[in-house]
């Protein structure tokens, strides 16, 4: 069992394990505080400095990051002073001197941070003297997926922690310093360990990364219902957004099997759900032409000639081929039915997709 130590937060007195970093201790108790770069599956660096909150003694408070400071005994910690909300104002307000204001027609309107904590400090981009003009930089499209707009980027080296720290594959980077930092795929003469599995472009709270999607939506408008993906037996879990009952994009479901974290084609290739030629009911010949027909009918057909092919031939007519995609379960319903209902062992699945 973990030591405890006592602190007091905003005028309260917690208990709280030791090594326990201030921004959680405040989210353990219900005190929100704000964040660009946090996130729980990564280590702290502290980068967007959005989320300082007053940490000291009683004699001296001094402005800390709260998700890389962890409690000591006595520690006094405010986090609604006026100190803290101008500290926030003023990040918010230095973000938004480059930053393009293009909210109206941007993408991510509705999902973004840097929106929502603008609103809620009052900052009016209207009042802000630019620092620096817009960087006008070239919007890269150089994955399949997704794009890359350094122009919108807040530096808060979120995309690439988690593509270096979860999926170990270090093919982002930040590249120059200041203000003319960018986001780039690391390369070598043409080359980049890039699996395209869109963690990325999830984490991104700015909409600098995107998925390069031709379907328009706002947040108001989609719908979303986690399931299980199908790819593979591993039985990770997503949220499929809809709008107008069509799957618009695929989300991470956090603390879940695969913690938010997915291979390429389980969070880009979704698109053959709506695709104009994929089965949704089943087809027998009739004069030689594939039609539609209802479950009933099929079921009635299937029936029929496997009686028939079992009158005529017995076990060795038949083989069964299943689907990698389907689950465990399914799969062994499926070999029992061939060995049992089929009266033969010729059974297989694909291997892959």
């Amino acid at each position: 069992m973990k030591n405890l130590v006592k602190i007091t937060i905003n005028n309260k007195e917690y208990s709280v394990p030791e090594h326990t970093k201030v921004l959680k201790a405040c989210e353990d108790i219900g005190i929100k505080i704000t964040t660009f770069c946090d996130d729980k599956r990564l280590i702290p660096t502290g980068a967007c400095r959005m989320c300082v909150v007053e940490i000291g003694t009683e004699r001296r408070l001094k402005l800390q990051t709260s998700c890389s400071t962890e409690v000591k005994e006595g520690m006094i910690i405010k986090t609604e002073t006026e100190k803290v909300a101008n500290a926030r104002k003023t990040i918010l307000k230095l973000l938004w001197a480059s930053h393009p204001n293009e909210c109206p027609t941007c993408e991510n309107s509705g999902e973004c941070k840097l929106q929502d904590y603008s609103f809620e400090y009052g900052v009016d981009i209207d009042d802000i003297s630019n620092i620096q003009e817009h960087r006008g930089i070239p919007i890269n499209k150089d994955a399949k997926f997704y794009s890359i707009d350094s122009n919108k980027c807040i530096s808060c080296n979120k995309c690439v922690r988690i593509c270096s720290q979860l999926q170990c594959n270090d093919a982002l980077g930040l590249n120059n310093r200041g203000p003319h930092t960018i986001i780039e795929r690391a390369s070598f003469k043409g080359d980049t360990n890039c699996t395209e599995c869109g963690a990325c472009v999830h984490v991104c709270p700015v909409g600098s990364l995107m998925p390069k999607s031709k379907e328009k939506f706002r947040n108001w408008q989609i719908k979303k219902t986690q399931t299980t993906c199908s790819y593979c037996g591993v039985g990770c879990q997503l949220n499929l957004v809809t709008k107008n009952n069509k799957v618009v994009r695929v989300d991470p479901v956090m603390d879940s099997i695969n913690n938010g974290l997915y291979c390429v084609k389980g969070i880009f290739a979704y698109n053959f759900i709506n695709h104009k030629d994929r089965l949704t009911n089943p087809l027998i010949r009739k004069d030689g032409k594939l039609t539609e027909c209802s479950w009933e009918e099929a079921y009635e057909v299937i029936d029929f000639n496997r009686k028939k092919t079992l009158t005529e031939k017995g076990g060795a007519g038949f083989a069964g081929l299943s689907s990698a995609r389907t689950t465990n379960e399914d799969n062994y319903l499926f070999q029992k039915m061939v060995r049992v209902g089929f009266q033969t062992n010729s059974v297989d699945h694909c291997a892959r997709l």
